[in-house]
């Protein structure tokens, strides 16, 4: 419980409550239906699956670095297909290199990863992934969390209030298997790579170098020792996903001329 209201305390600045307004009125807005409770469940149970990573890996405490991630991160969320969430981006405190998302809008990125990067754009397309995975639902789908069906996980949004053990052994399992996503299996390669693609696409809509994330990946790949370890283990492998990066500009016409890096900037707070 300290873990996540420290997490609270740092990162988030609206209740789950007050979700529920903002659910109505963007789904009228985008005149499509979204279901209130299934948001509401998504963030609850995102909200552990983060103290859970907090737990792993506590926060590194610097608040301007902080803010700085924040700024870029908002600034690429409003681009996403998920205007009702509040994302947030917080560091964590280990020379692992790796990024995560959990759903609701949480991402963190790990010092060890911010050591590897050069520039902003590279950044941005890191914190791009990690939002691609949220607003495509990855761990969501594949864990069937809801809160307004029949489904084993069903009821997530009534433990605001409280809920009964047999609703809370389900949720600390199903914490458990998306945990067990983000640290030890890895996400299905499809989705790796759709995070990966649209990942570089919503990076370049803020004119951030498209090419940012395989350059990224290029350097991760010529560290050694315990911190990529992780990283192998979880991903497909750098030549496939870089391959795929590029046929994707390719389709979409994205060249990687005038576009920003950003240095300047990203060296300044990271410093």
């Amino acid at each position: 419980m300290r873990r996540l209201a420290l997490l609270l305390a740092l990162l988030v600045t609206s209740s789950v409550t007050s979700y529920a307004e903002n659910i109505r009125m963007r789904s009228h807005q985008l005149k499509q239906w979204v279901s209130v409770e299934d948001v509401q469940a998504e963030i609850v149970f995102g909200r552990e699956v983060a103290a859970r990573i907090i737990g792993r890996y506590s926060l590194y405490k610097d608040k301007e670095l902080t803010r700085y991630l924040n700024l870029v991160g908002k600034s690429l969320a409003q681009y996403s297909n998920r205007p009702e969430l509040e994302f947030v981006v917080g560091v964590l405190d280990t020379e692992v290199i790796n990024a995560y998302a959990a759903p609701g809008g949480f991402i963190f990125i790990t010092k060890g990863a911010l050591d590897v990067m050069e520039d902003e754009a590279e950044l941005a397309s890191v914190i791009a992934h990690e939002i691609i995975h949220i607003s495509k639902k990855h761990i969501v789908k594949e864990l069937n969390i809801k809160g307004s069906d029949a489904s084993a996980v069903s009821g997530f949004g009534r433990l605001i209030g409280g809920a009964s053990d047999a609703v809370k052994v389900a949720f600390t399992q199903t914490v458990d298997r998306a945990v067990n996503i983000l640290f030890e299996t890895g996400y299905k390669r499809n989705d790796e790579l759709e995070a990966d693609s649209q990942g570089v696409i919503l990076a370049s809509m803020l004119n951030y170098d498209p090419t940012a994330l395989t350059r990224y990946f290029r350097k991760v790949e010529k560290t050694e020792g315990e911190p990529i370890s992780q990283f192998k283990k979880l991903y497909p492998a750098f030549d496939e996903r870089i391959s795929f990066i590029n046929s994707t500009l390719k389709k979409e016409g994205i060249g990687d001329i005038g576009y920003r890096k950003g240095r300047e900037r990203f060296n300044a707070y990271k410093n």
